[in-house]
C-alpha cells in the first residue's frame, strides 16, 4: 500500500503552486512600475484554485491563460502605466504571508505522515 502525496497533501500542493505562479506575476507588476504603458496583472486566485479543486487535476497555470487578469488602477497614469507602487507591494506582502501559511501546513501533513510511517 503507498502514499498518495496528492491525496495526502490536499489542497495545500496546488495553492503553493499558484502563490509560486502568482508572486511571478506580482513581481512583474513591481519590475514594470516605472515602464510607460504597462498594465499590472494579477491572478484570481479563489477562481483558479476553485477550479482545481472542482476538476480534481493537478494545477498547471500558464501565465498566458485567462486566470491572468488586468488591475484596475484606483489612479491612472498619464502615461499608461497602471502599476501603483502601494497596492502591489502590499499585495505581494499579502501572497507572500499566504504563501507561508500554506508551506507551514504542508510541513506540519508531512511531520504527521512521518511520524504514522516511524509508528509515533
Amino acid at each position: 500500500m503507498g502514499i498518495h502525496f496528492d491525496k495526502a497533501l490536499g489542497i495545500h500542493q496546488d495553492a503553493l503552486r499558484l502563490r509560486a505562479d502568482r508572486t511571478k506575476v506580482l513581481a512583474s507588476n513591481l519590475a514594470n512600475e516605472s515602464t510607460p504603458g504597462y498594465q499590472a496583472r494579477d491572478i484570481n486566485f479563489a477562481a483558479a484554485l476553485g477550479r482545481t479543486r472542482d476538476s480534481h487535476d493537478s494545477l498547471a497555470l500558464d501565465t498566458s491563460d485567462a486566470e491572468l487578469l488586468y488591475r484596475v488602477p484606483n489612479h491612472p497614469s498619464q502615461d499608461g502605466n497602471t502599476v501603483e507602487l502601494g497596492v502591489e507591494q502590499a499585495v505581494f506582502s499579502q501572497n507572500a504571508s499566504d504563501f507561508q501559511t500554506s508551506l507551514a501546513f504542508t510541513n506540519m501533513k508531512l511531520k504527521g505522515l512521518a511520524k504514522a510511517i516511524a509508528g509515533q
